[in-house]
């Protein structure tokens, strides 16, 4: 697929919160869609997972750079010409995906089934017999998945019995495909020129292993202990929990814009949130980053510096030049609000809220409400490529 056709839907997508079989859908039945996406009346629209996994394989740094070169190609056709910068904190939304026992012997099953597939279609183990049973350890979650909405007493004993069930059949597809491990691992021995083949058995051997551990834990859970030390709650990257109650939620991602001359973003950061969202922008007052030269000037009462006595800092800077390098607290002094009150601190101010119209409008417009991708590095892509449509939207704005 070209670039700029996936760049394209990729923009339709976030201007109008579409999803990506929608998304394919709309522009397959447009005409005007389809010549915007540069895509021929006699050409087939891409597929919708085919738009999925280039997004995840680009990833945040890709969705970076192109923000990058977007305000880069702004700056260069003076259509950003930025004197003064507003800078605020939001946070977007993210589902919580709680783990259980059961989910990650799921995801081991389907997983064991995709490699032992890949394995077979390298021509490794073909005669080995073996049942793909995802679908089954499928339905039990999905049963698993009605019991839970109940809360009751009754459905924690039906809880503790469908992950038995869903732990049975994670013995049975592991014991076949402990056979079909053995059987490829003597085939890549005798084609020891095959890495492909070599990898995917050495992945195989790790599944296998991490299924044994998290097959182990749960039976510790339905035997009642329900306190384990190294529990783990993650079966991609397994990370062994602090308790046993540990509930591993995805920070929220905070996301600190400034907007510059016309509504344009010419900067965005989504680092990871712990606990308490903190005030403190990534280019705020006392921060290094620089636009053209100036600091960034926030008129927050969130960022409101401590302003200190000059006699107790012999040659200090004036007021002005200690906005930037104090800490912040709630409690404004004499000399502080003095500074408030000026007309120049008051504009400055009042321009300063109008960014809270344009997170408004990114939340409303271009999908910043909830990130629908998974995990931090999910969320920071969906955050980029909802600001690069934002800043295409307002580079044809400025730009007529």
């Amino acid at each position: 697929m070209p670039v700029d056709t996936l760049l394209r839907l990729l923009y339709l997508k976030h201007r109008y919160g579409l999803g990506y079989e929608t998304l394919c859908r709309e522009v397959s039945d447009s005409i005007s869609w389809r010549r915007f996406c540069r895509i021929g009346l006699d050409r087939p629209v891409p597929h919708p997972t085919t738009l999925v996994k280039l997004v995840r394989r680009a990833g945040p740094e890709v969705v970076d750079e192109l923000n990058a070169a977007l305000v880069a190609k702004l700056a260069a056709g003076k259509l950003l010409r930025a004197r003064k910068l507003r800078v605020d904190t939001t946070v977007v939304e993210a589902d919580i995906d709680y783990p259980t026992d059961a989910d990650l012997l799921e995801h081991a099953v389907r997983k064991l089934g995709g490699l032992v597939r890949r394995v077979k279609a390298r021509g490794a183990a073909s005669r080995t017999r073996f049942r793909d049973r995802g679908r089954a350890a499928g339905r039990r979650m999905k049963q698993l998945a009605r019991t839970l909405r109940r809360r009751s007493g009754v459905a924690m004993g039906e809880v503790d019995r469908l992950t038995g069930e869903v732990a049975a059949i994670a013995r049975r597809t592991l014991r076949e495909v402990q056979v079909v491990a053995g059987n490829a691992r003597r085939a890549g021995a005798r084609r020891s020129g095959d890495g492909r083949l070599g990898r995917l058995v050495g992945e195989l051997a790790e599944t296998i292993a991490a299924t044994r551990r998290l097959l182990a834990q749960t039976d510790q859970r339905l035997a009642g202990n329900r306190v384990i030390p190294d529990r783990w709650c993650r079966f991609r990257t397994p990370t062994p929990a602090r308790s046993a109650k540990a509930s591993p939620a995805p920070d929220p991602v905070r996301l600190h814009p400034v907007v510059g001359r016309g509504g344009t973003r010419v900067h965005r950061r989504s680092p990871a949130a712990t606990g308490q969202p903190t005030r403190r922008p990534a280019a705020g007052p006392g921060g290094r980053a620089r636009h053209r030269g100036h600091r960034p000037d926030a008129r927050d009462g969130g960022w409101r510096p401590r302003l200190r006595d000059r006699r107790q800092r012999p040659g200090a800077g004036s007021a002005r030049g200690q906005a930037g390098r104090a800490a912040t607290h709630r409690h404004p002094g004499k000399a502080r609000l003095a500074v408030e009150r000026t007309r120049r601190f008051r504009r400055l101010r009042y321009w300063r809220v109008g960014i809270e119209a344009r997170i408004s409008h990114l939340k409303r417009g271009f999908g910043l409400r909830r990130t629908k991708l998974r995990r931090l590095p999910g969320a920071c892509t969906w955050v980029g490529l909802g600001i690069f449509a934002y800043n295409l939207q307002r580079m044809t704005v400025v730009g007529r």
